[in-house]
């Protein structure tokens, strides 16, 4: 069930202001990171789809939130790249303004997918993104992404980093985790079936 639920997503509407956004109803899941993490080949390969979510070699392309829906009722968030994007100081100000008013706002928002490349984890921005999702509540699961990039040894060394750092820096406790980590590879496909599962539970679809 699972995999054919994703494979069922489709594009349904880009969203440039929260009042674009559709009725704050039913389940979504946002995906979040840097514009350079791989956000965009992410989404396509757990869903299945080469080109669901438009990919650039430009990054920083996604400038709206892009709604995914699998069905009426759980939907897939592309939200804009965060920290790399080359354009203006103003529309920088512009998006995060939106990006805090969605993630704030939001109340059918019952996770966050925090994508970081493995060569580069926990940057000042995906720290901010972590101190505010504990603040708040928010289940967090991270994909390291571009682990093909690494040794099997070095990727599960960087794997153990960030999940000591979670540990000692956000107090997140090992027995009952607020934020989990995984490595994982668009490429290669490494990881997949934990990312599903992890969304399966969040939209409920594994009780």
């Amino acid at each position: 069930m699972p995999s054919k639920m994703y494979q069922r997503a489709r594009f349904i509407l880009g969203a440039a202001e929260l009042t674009q956004l559709p009725p704050d109803q039913g389940v979504e899941i946002a995906f979040a990171g840097r514009s350079n993490a791989g956000k965009s080949s992410a989404i396509n390969r757990i869903t299945g789809q080469k080109s669901l979510a438009r990919t650039s070699k430009t990054p920083g392309r996604t400038q709206q939130i892009n709604y995914f829906c699998l069905d009426d009722a759980h939907h897939i968030v592309d939200l804009p790249g965060y920290g790399y994007a080359k354009v203006s100081e103003k529309v920088k100000r512009h998006w995060q303004s939106v990006l805090e008013g969605y993630l704030r706002e939001r109340e059918c928002l019952a996770g966050l997918i925090l994508m970081m490349d493995i060569r580069h984890p926990l940057t000042d921005f995906d720290r901010q993104m972590l101190v505010w999702c504990k603040h708040v509540g928010m289940p967090v699961h991270i994909l390291l992404t571009k682990a093909d990039k690494l040794s099997r040894g070095a990727g599960s060394n960087v794997l153990q980093q960030v999940r000591t750092a979670l540990t000692k820096e956000f107090d997140v406790d090992r027995e009952r985790p607020w934020a989990t980590a995984q490595l994982f590879s668009a490429l290669k496909g490494t990881g997949v079936e934990d990312a599903q599962n992890t969304l399966d539970n969040w939209f409920g679809f594994s009780t």
